[in-house]
């Protein structure tokens, strides 16, 4: 049995806790699976984390999706990542997870209890009252469509599947329901057609489909499971019958359950589609397996041990895929090659082992299949035969060898032929192969049924060849071309349709199938068919490749044919990539178009489609075409280009211009000098155009040599003229203004004289004058623009053009007229010639700063008195006016004085400048007017006016300037300051004139002056005397400079600010002038705190504060003693103050001090005007600290708002254990009192008090100190509250072990074991301890409490104790098979048992512990190894095994394992086998290990026997060299020991006429006539004839080869007759055929006969035929 092959593949797909998936989220309600595609998990890790959905996708690698989504339940589609979510129980959303996007969402009118997808594209929804579908890809379907009502016998039961028919016609809903202790199963079937529900008990259910045999459509049936209280059934029944189908009979059967799963109950079922098998899946993991049309058990097994929960179909084996609530993604599915073998053990199963091998097509009933046919055929039963043949796993049946028995079956009478029936039943089951196409193609072709084979196409039931093609090729090119390209014959598809027209198809046809034909050949062809056709099919040849055709030949063919559009047209599409090595094409493209349509050559060379053609060429077929711009472009020699380029009158202007802009510079003016050579009147113009164009690239200075060359001024005007307002060559400007005055254009000289910056003035004014115009505007303006003033003036003086110097000040510039006033003075021109042009030039545009400047600098400046009078008069208020009168009237003396002090109009700083030497007085009046006060102060310094200045910074009042004059740098600043404190300060009344003075002196740091500034104004009397901030800073400058006075100040001075001059004092170290300011102002705590602050004389502060005698003085020295760390004078100065507003500092300082009695009177002195909690706390713990326990409990009872709790701690902490007492008491707060209890040693009552606070902290303090007093019966009840919480256990156990406490600690865990709870830590612990001090009762702990125990924490403290079993036993029920294994083989003194090791080896999960396992058998139990491997032998390589066994020289003791897998036909199993037999020379066992498992080296293994000295194994060495087909060994080796038989058989199994030549010659040899003879017989067809008459006519052997003779003859004779008898047959054929056809159906009356007739096709046309057309290579045979 233990060798028996698993029917099935059980596989692990996943383990969900490996990709994040916590333990506590597996399970029905938070892990979902509707296909093999996704498993969808909703999870939460803790209470602070955010929900989650993990999606799985078991079809990616197992890879894993996280979304943030909080939902009620979650569910993936079956293929796509689509997700259906449910909110609140009504809240239906869908989306697309791939796009991002909402599908659909609703709302339902009461809670979804259940549910799940149901197809590609609805969902199933159960609600308490009803059952909905929703499609979510409908846009119609807003809603869901509610499908029926809930039965009754639903209520009150839980949902856990609805499962739905293929055709959406039937429905059941499943539910379960605890009743009197067990799980029953409800289920709901409705009818959607008949609208009708039932009500069934079951657990179970699904829909499935059967093909009945004999059934012309499937069998719906209707499957599910049910355990009652009685036993289990699973029922198979039909549903929606369907005439003529038969009718399917109901089965139930027995589900078989195990004694331990009483309550055991089915989960989930599938039927797999391919297999027909019914999955079904229990509670406590077992898997059952039935047919679905006979229900016979398959196989029952355990695959889980846990329970799992969910399933779904697994699609790609045709499986069930699930998972359990370990994580365990678990997949169970048929094995196709074990499954018939697993069934074939049992003979019983033969028939359903048949008809599952039918159905599914799997391998194993080969045999079976060729039995039943044989036997079917040989009873003459042909139409079963072929039913069994139709439906042969694999079609292993459907050979040729079949059909040929088929034809050969004698037809029954009144039926069909049998061969019909069959070719009729693989036509219905599906697609033929190519043989038996071939055959049923031959007759329907004969009766002209070619729609048959068009209908059978169309249905893909042909197995389609070249040979079918070439035979359909004769009826229908089109459908023959079909069949080539299903058969793949390219060639021959390809010559199809040339011959039917269908060329556009050609070339995608040989793309898709990767072929390429002579396209060449098929391009000449077409174009002789249809040039059009042949035009298009080039071209796409082309695009697509051009490497597949010779252009220049299709080139050739196209001209051949006269086709110059079509070559044109195919070229432009093949050369559009302008490739290099495509100019000869490119070439003959253009010469072609040339030559005969220069319209489109010029088109194409305009677009500038080719670049690599042969460019004189087409340059030269251009010029004689007469296209002389193309010409142009393409010619490179210069003689050429000046041939054509004169002639411009038939070249555009427009590309003449630009094609200038191709040429080199050279050759671009050799081409205009020639075209100026030839005819300039033409191509003037043009030359022109050029010119101007490409001016800055030829140099407008060869232009203008070339065109000066020609003496053609016209053609410099007007070629300058295009470029002068551009150009800023001045050369250019002044060729242009020569050649615009020669051609008297002398408008356009002056406006170029006027605009242009570009010429040089010299140049142009001494030609202007050289040409003596009659106007002399253009000389004018040049001279103005460029400052020739005095040259214009002088030439026109000169030559007596006074008007023209008129028109120039007047009208062109009369701003000029001060330059021109000082030329005519330079020229000592009259003076009244100069005041008449003046009086002739408005004044307001002449500068007068100028006109002055310039008449100034030639000492004649009254002789403007007139003019400037003059224009004063006429109301001008320039400054410069005044600034020239007063300059007059200064040199004069003509009163300045007064002029410069009332007048306002003047420059100061002008007229200043202009004093300065003159007269300094002057100076200073205009300087003090004007402000400017940098020269005032420069002036007064040099002539030592220090008084004026004083007084004019005084009046000033400007800090920038006072800071000027202070600076160090100021030589004359002691003058400066002398005169201003004894004259111009005591003189001013102005406070701010003052003031800003003072600050100047303060920014200036000048201390000692400032005081004697101050002390001048406010010492002496003066208006500011009183003035209290001239005060303030008398005080603080001498505080600063010289502190001696201030003592003094104080005394004298009343009106300064006390507070800020004291503050001022205080920060410079002038303590007592500080408390002298605080005292006189009367500010006694200021002046206390001077004392305590900076003093420090905390003394002078008691003394001040007992002359003053006020509250806040005697706080303020309080404050100071307390900081002090005088802490009794502090309470004392406090209390004399009546200030307890310091509470909190004093009730610290003076606890930390001990001044507990001085705090008790402050306290109660506080008390009475405040009501704070640390002053009755303080107090409180004062009566503490001084035992006034009294009084403490006196304080307690009144009214207080003392923290209590807070006093109490503190008084624990130091100590007063009684004091604490009586606080906690006092608030009645246990767990305190308790652990005080404890310091007091009152045991009792500290329990009792824990037992009130129920604090684990508390019993856990309790309990220490018990324990430590080793009051272990008070300790017991603290532990027994301890050991509950988890986190408390350890260190309880810590402390008894520590103390050497252990049967305490034992007693203390057992008598826990018992409390409701009890926790696995206890248990735990427990066993610990006793692993530790009792060991003889750690095994019986371990077997009563093994479930409730951390068995990982147990197994690490059995192996420190070495209590081997014990941690055997623990490994066992923690699924660790593997340790203990390992830890029976390590210790088998103490844990090895042979039972249960064999039971745990085989559960072991890693493959080495079974060869570790085999070792340590192979030393230890030696005997018993046989048995383990027996166990193994499903788990281990046996391979291995034998690698293993054999290295250690131990093969024989296995040898009953070996023979036992020898069925696996392994190699090392096969040579160890073979040794060992050979060892033991048992040749009969031997001979059927090398006849029955051929996995060896057989080569070895002959040579190794043929030198046994035992005959029979040297005869195996010849079966095993006729095995292997060295036939030549094999004979030598039975010759050798005279096994005549076995060297015959082998020549004739050899099939080689050598090697039977050479044996039958052999025998003559020796004589052997009986094996001459047997040769005759057994190698019949391998004897030629001739060789054998030779033998026997040279042996005398006649009489011996009669026999073969006459055989041989007589069959020769049968041959003859069959070959005459087809020759009539064919003969009879072929005359019947030019008979009209016959109309009957081919395949009579089968349902595969057909009533349209046949049609005549005619015979197509040889393809080689001559008809113009050259004849191709198609790939058929000749003779059609």
């Amino acid at each position: 049995m233990a060798n028996r092959p698993l029917p099935i593949k059980f596989t692990e797909i996943l383990q969900l806790n490996s990709v994040g998936i916590l333990q506590q989220s597996i399970g029905f309600n938070s892990t979902t699976l509707e296909s093999d595609h996704f498993i969808c998990v909703r999870q939460k890790a803790d209470e602070n984390a955010s929900p989650e959905v993990i999606i799985v996708n078991l079809k990616n690698g197992n890879s894993v999706m996280k979304r943030p989504i909080k939902a009620d339940s979650a569910i993936m589609h079956w293929n796509r990542e689509i997700i259906a979510l449910k909110a609140g129980g009504r809240t239906l959303q869908i989306f697309d997870l791939v796009q991002k996007s909402k599908i659909k969402s609703t709302g339902m009118g009461e809670d979804v209890v259940f549910w799940k997808w149901l197809s590609e594209s609805s969902l199933g929804l159960v609600t308490d009252t009803s059952v909905y579908h929703w499609n979510i890809f409908d846009p119609s379907q807003t809603q869901p469509q509610k499908m029926f009502d809930r039965n009754q016998n639903l209520a009150g039961c839980q949902i856990i599947n609805y499962r739905v028919s293929d055709d959406e016609k039937w429905m059941v809903v499943v539910g379960i329901s605890q009743q009197q202790g067990r799980v029953v199963g409800s289920m709901q079937l409705y009818s959607k057609e008949r609208g009708i529900s039932q009500a069934i008990e079951g657990h179970a259910a699904a829909f499935g489909t059967l093909r009945m045999e004999d059934a012309s459509s499937d069998t719906k049936l209707f499957t599910f499971a049910n355990r009652t209280a009685t036993g289990a059934k699973l029922h198979i029944v039909e549903v929606d019958h369907q005439a003529p189908n038969p009718v399917f009979q109901k089965k139930a059967v027995d589900i078989y359950f195990p004694a331990e799963a009483n309550s055991d109950f089915p989960v989930a079922m599938q039927v797999s589609k391919k297999y027909k098998v019914i999955y079904l899946v229990t509670k406590f993991g077992f898997i059952h397996l039935y047919d679905l049309e006979t229900g016979t058990t398959i196989f029952m097994n355990r695959i889980s041990s846990d329970t799992i929960f969910t399933t779904a179909a697994d699609e790609e084996s045709s499986g069930i895929i699930g998972v359990n609530r370990k994580g365990q993604v678990l997949s169970v599915s048929v094995d196709d090659n074990t499954i018939i073998p697993y069934l074939l053990q049992n003979s019983e199963n033969a028939e359903l082992a048949y008809k599952l091998a039918s159905r599914a097509g799997l391998p194993g009933a080969d045999n079976l299949y060729q039995q039943r046919f044989d036997q079917l055929f040989n009873q003459g039963d042909f139409t079963a035969a072929a039913k069994v043949a139709a439906n042969s796993p694999q079609g292993f049946l459907r050979t040729p060898q079949t059909i040929e028995k088929f034809k050969n079956a004698p037809a029954q009478q009144g039926s069909l032929s049998v061969i019909l029936q069959y070719f009729g039943m693989l036509l219905d089951q599906g697609k033929l192969n190519q043989h038996e196409t071939l055959e049923l193609a031959r007759p329907v072709l004969q009766q002209n049924r070619k729609h048959l084979l068009e209908k059978w196409m169309g249905e893909g039931k042909l197995g389609c060849s070249e040979q079918l093609g070439d035979l359909v090729r004769l009826h229908d090119v089109a459908l023959a071309e079909r069949i080539y390209k299903e058969a793949g014959s390219s060639q021959k598809v390809i010559a199809a349709m040339a011959e039917s027209g269908n060329f556009d198809q050609i070339l995608s046809y040989s793309q898709s199938v990767g072929y390429t034909p002579d396209y060449n050949s098929l391009l000449q062809h077409i174009t002789r068919v249809n040039p059009e056709k042949g035009s298009e099919f080039a071209t796409s040849i082309a695009k697509e490749n051009p490497e597949l055709l010779d252009l220049d030949r299709a080139v050739d063919v196209f001209q051949s044919q006269g086709m110059i559009q079509q070559a044109t047209s195919f070229l432009l599409d093949v050369l559009g990539q302008n490739k290099p090595e495509q100019g000869a094409l490119q070439t003959r493209l253009l010469e072609m178009n040339l030559q005969s349509a220069p319209q489109v050559a010029d088109a194409i060379l305009g677009n500038e489609m080719f670049s690599y053609y042969d460019r004189p060429r087409i340059a030269a077929l251009c010029e004689n075409a007469g296209l002389l711009t193309r010409a142009l472009e393409h010619y490179e020699d210069p003689a050429s280009i000046k041939r054509i380029i004169v002639q411009s009158d038939r070249i555009p202007e427009e590309f003449l211009i630009n094609y200038f802009g191709k040429l080199t510079v050279e050759l671009s003016l050799e081409c205009l000098d020639e075209m100026l050579k030839v005819n300039i009147r033409q191509n003037l113009q043009a030359v022109i155009n050029i010119a101007k164009k490409y001016s800055d690239l030829l140099g407008p200075t060869r232009i203008i040599d070339l065109l000066e060359k020609y003496r053609t001024a016209e053609g410099l005007y007007f070629y300058l003229g295009g470029i002068v307002n551009l150009s800023e060559d001045k050369d250019v400007t002044f060729k242009y203004i020569e050649a615009a005055t020669k051609m008297g254009q002398l408008q356009e000289v002056e406006r170029i004289c006027r605009e242009s910056n570009f010429y040089d003035p010299e140049k142009v004014k001494n030609f202007l004058k050289e040409q003596r115009l009659t106007e002399q505007l253009p000389l004018i303006i040049v001279c103005d623009r460029f400052d020739f003033i005095h040259d214009l003036v002088l030439y026109l003086y000169k030559n007596q053009q006074f008007k023209s110097i008129e028109v120039y000040v007047q009208r062109v510039n009369p701003g000029k007229a001060p330059a021109v006033i000082g030329t005519l003075i330079d020229l000592d021109c009259e003076e009244s010639v100069i005041k008449s042009l003046l009086a002739s030039v408005p004044p307001e545009s002449i500068p007068i700063d100028e006109l002055v400047g310039e008449v100034e600098s030639r000492n004649r400046l009254k002789l403007l008195l007139p003019f400037l009078e003059s224009t004063l008069a006429a109301g001008n208020q320039q400054q410069a006016v005044y600034n020239a009168l007063a300059k007059i009237y200064i040199d004069s003396n003509n009163n300045p004085e007064q002029f410069l002090k009332e007048n306002n109009m003047y420059d100061t700083l002008q007229v200043g400048k202009y004093c300065e030497k003159r007269d300094p007085n002057l100076a200073f009046i205009a300087y003090q007017k004007g402000q400017n006060d940098l020269e005032l102060i420069s002036i007064t310094n040099e002539n030592a006016m220090f008084k004026a200045q004083a007084r004019y910074l005084l009046g000033r009042a400007d800090p920038e300037i006072w800071q000027y004059v202070l600076s160090d740098n100021n030589m004359h600043r002691r003058s400066l300051v002398d005169q201003t404190i004894s004259t111009a300060v005591p003189e001013s009344q102005d406070p701010e004139q003052v003031s800003i003075a003072v600050k100047a002196f303060i920014d200036s740091d000048l201390p000692v002056e400032l005081i004697e500034l101050l002390e001048k104004i406010i010492l002496e009397p003066s208006t500011f005397s009183d003035n209290s901030n001239l005060q303030n800073l008398l005080m603080l400058t001498a505080a600063k400079s010289d502190r001696g006075r201030v003592a003094g100040y104080i005394q004298s001075l009343d009106n300064y600010s006390p507070d800020d001059i004291a503050q001022q004092c205080i920060e410079v170290g002038m303590y007592e002038e500080a408390f002298l300011i605080y005292k006189k102002a009367n500010n006694h705590t200021e002046a206390a705190n001077v004392l305590v602050e900076h003093v420090v004389s905390i003394d002078r502060a008691q003394e001040y504060a007992d002359q003053v005698d006020l509250p806040e003085v005697w706080s303020k020295v309080a404050k100071a003693q307390l900081d002090g760390l005088r802490v009794t004078d502090a309470i004392e100065s406090y209390i004399r103050a009546q200030d307890p507003s310091n509470f909190l500092e004093v009730i610290e300082t003076g606890t930390h001090a001990g001044k507990d009695e001085e705090l008790i009177k402050y306290l109660r002195m506080a008390r009475k005007t405040l009501r704070e909690p640390a002053v009755d706390t303080g107090l409180a713990f004062c009566y503490a600290r001084t035992d006034q326990l009294p009084e403490l409990e006196e304080f307690l009872r009144g009214t207080n708002v003392a923290n209590i709790e807070e006093s109490g701690d503190k008084a624990y902490a130091e100590g007063y254990h009684e004091a604490a007492k009586i606080f906690f008491s006092s608030i009645s707060n246990w767990a305190k009192l308790a652990t005080t209890l404890v310091h007091l040693e009152d045991y009792q009552a500290a329990v009792e008090c824990a037992r009130k606070a129920n604090s684990v902290k508390v019993w856990k303090q309790v309990n220490e100190a018990c324990v430590a007093k080793k009051e272990f019966r008070l300790a017991q009840i603290c532990g027994l509250n301890l050991i509950v919480h988890a986190d408390e256990l350890a260190d309880l156990v810590k402390q008894y072990e520590r103390n050497g406490y252990f049967d305490e600690l034992i007693s203390l865990l057992e008598a826990g074991l018992g409390l409701e709870r009890a926790h696995m830590g206890m248990f735990t612990e427990l066993g610990i301890a006793l692993s530790k001090h009792h060991p003889e009762r750690v095994m019986e702990h371990l077997r009563i409490f093994w479930s409730r125990i951390n068995i990982p924490k147990m197994i690490r403290a059995c192996e420190d104790a070495h209590l081997w079993p014990e941690l055997v036993f623990l490994y066992q029920h923690y699924d660790e098979y593997d340790n203990a294994a390992l830890a029976m083989m390590e210790r088998a003194a103490d844990a090895w048992e042979h039972h249960t090791f064999k039971e745990t080896i085989v559960k072991c999960s890693n493959v080495e512990v079974y060869y570790r396992a085999l070792n340590f058998y192979l030393q230890e139990q030696p005997s018993l190894i046989t048995d383990l491997l027996q166990a193994l032998t499903p788990r281990i390589d046996v391979n291995r095994v034998v690698r293993m066994f054999e290295k250690s020289d131990n093969i024989p003791l296995i040898k009953p394992f070996l023979l036992n897998v020898q069925s696996q036909n392994k190699r090392a199993v096969n040579d160890a086998i073979n040794e060992l037999l050979i060892e033991e020379e048992d040749h009969k066992q031997l001979r059927d290990s090398v006849e029955n498992f051929d996995n060896y080296e057989a080569v070895a293994l002959a040579q190794r026997l043929e030198k046994h000295d035992l005959v029979f194994f040297r005869q195996i060495a010849a079966n095993i060299y006729r095995k292997n087909k060295r036939w030549d060994k094999s004979i030598a080796l039975s010759k050798q020991d005279k096994l005549y038989k076995d060297a015959i058989e082998t020549s004739a199994m050899s099939g080689k006429t050598e090697v039977v030549e050479e044996l039958i010659r052999y025998f003559v040899d020796i004589g052997s006539k009986e094996c001459y003879v047997g040769m005759l017989y057994a190698c019949y067809d391998l004897l030629p004839m001739h060789t054998v008459m030779e033998m026997s006519w040279r042996h005398g052997l006649n009489d011996f080869t009669m026999p073969f003779m006459i055989n041989y003859m007589a069959q020769q004779s049968a041959t003859i007759s069959e070959l005459k008898r087809d020759n009539d047959e064919r003969k009879a054929r072929e005359a019947e055929n030019k008979r009209p056809e016959d109309d009957g159906p081919i395949l009579g009356g089968s349902r595969l006969m057909l009533t349209q007739g046949g049609m005549q096709a005619p015979s197509p046309t040889p393809y080689g035929q001559p008809n113009g057309i050259m004849p191709q290579p198609t790939g058929y045979r000749g003779g059609f």
